[in-house]
Parts: C-alpha cells; structure tokens; sequence
C-alpha cells in the first residue's frame, strides 16, 4: 500500500510543482516538479504509514 500512496502522492506533487514552475520556463517547471514529486512521494509514504495499519 506504501508504494501506491507513494505513486499517487508522486503524480501530484509533480503536477504540482510543474504548475507552479510553468510560467517562468521549461527547466524552472521541470526542476520544481521534481522537488514536488520529491515531496509526494515523501507525503504518499507516510500518510500510508499512519492511517493504513
């Protein structure tokens, strides 16, 4: 269950990032989505780790 919270959280911290990166460019976006899949792979792992026992 881990590594699927871990998928979603990763697409949309992605998505995310590349959102908000967007406007200033290509690389900017590219950059900022990677800290934010980063951040919801992160995220995806613990909220599995704390609510699906």
């Amino acid at each position: 269950m881990g590594k699927l919270f871990a998928f979603i959280g990763s697409t949309i911290g992605g998505y995310i990032g590349w959102y908000i990166g967007a406007p200033v460019g290509f690389t900017t976006a590219f950059i900022v989505s990677m800290v934010g899949t980063g951040i919801g792979m992160y995220y995806g792992r613990v909220v599995a780790k704390n609510y699906i026992q």
